[in-house]
């Protein structure tokens, strides 16, 4: 399996850089302000939540603008990409029903889309770190290994909802309600650690692995500090045993999405 794998991703590879720039193009076509809503999108949010948590609700985190910004941007992917994927077959049906292609290479697509966008974000990130004069150290280099699990996961994660998002209906709606809840799981404009008492701070931010991932990203680059390494593998382990639990499933089945469909 291995090997068709990764024969697949070096025939197709090309397709996906190509069908991912095609999407980004066409999102853009229309618009007066072009590729500016990439980064206006996130910056309006960040400005709503740093006005509500940051002066309604007093909020005394350190760096705060930085800090939801740091959420929203890899929320965002996170969600994106899940919500995407589970109709990417029935979305795709065009190309599904009439070429042979790996189906993950459609999730892989979406999450080049979303990457960009993501990677957009990031950059206005390390703006934000400048103009706010925030001390940096090497561990922002961790920074790498973070967004690495968090690809891996959320490909490990599409894949499943790739499969079962063909057969079950509902899913997406079941999706949308449980990510609502996770998102308040998460902490994107709040600190778990801080807020919440223990022992149930350590079980959500470390068993939640977008609020684990999340805050290793603040803290390497907003407070110079080292995430939890062992953890940090850990998670990224599991994401490559789900990926490739669920690329089997998609090997295994891909046939049978043509007729449901």
């Amino acid at each position: 399996m291995f090997k068709r794998f990764m024969d697949d991703m070096k025939k197709y590879w090309k397709y996906a850089v190509y069908s991912s720039r095609a999407q980004l193009k066409s999102e853009i076509a229309n618009s007066y302000l072009n590729w500016l809503w990439w980064i206006l999108d996130p910056l309006c949010f960040m400005l709503i939540y740093v006005f509500m948590f940051g002066y309604v609700f007093k909020s005394n985190e350190q760096y705060f603008a930085i800090f939801v910004f740091i959420g929203i941007t890899m929320w965002d992917f996170f969600n994106r990409c899940l919500m995407q994927s589970v109709k990417v077959i029935k979305n795709n049906k065009p190309i599904v029903s009439k070429v042979y292609i790996p189906k993950f290479i459609l999730l892989i697509i979406k999450m080049g889309v979303n990457g960009f966008k993501m990677f957009i974000s990031l950059g206005i990130v390390a703006a934000m770190l400048v103009v706010w004069r925030v001390p940096l150290t090497w561990n922002i280099l961790y920074c790498i290994p973070i967004l690495l699990t968090l690809f891996v996961l959320v490909f490990g994660f599409g894949c499943f909802l790739l499969h079962y998002g063909v057969f079950v209906e509902d899913l997406g709606n079941v999706l949308n309600i449980a990510l609502r809840l996770i998102f308040y799981l998460t902490g994107v404009f709040w600190n778990i650690m801080d807020r919440l008492p223990a022992p149930y701070n350590a079980y959500i931010g470390k068993g939640n692995p977008i609020a684990f991932l999340l805050t290793s990203m603040r803290e390497c680059l907003i407070y110079g500090q080292t995430p939890h390494r062992k953890l940090l593998l850990a998670w990224f382990l599991i994401g490559l045993v789900i990926s490739i639990i669920g690329i089997r499933k998609i090997y295994k089945n891909e046939n049978s999405y043509v007729k449901v469909i």
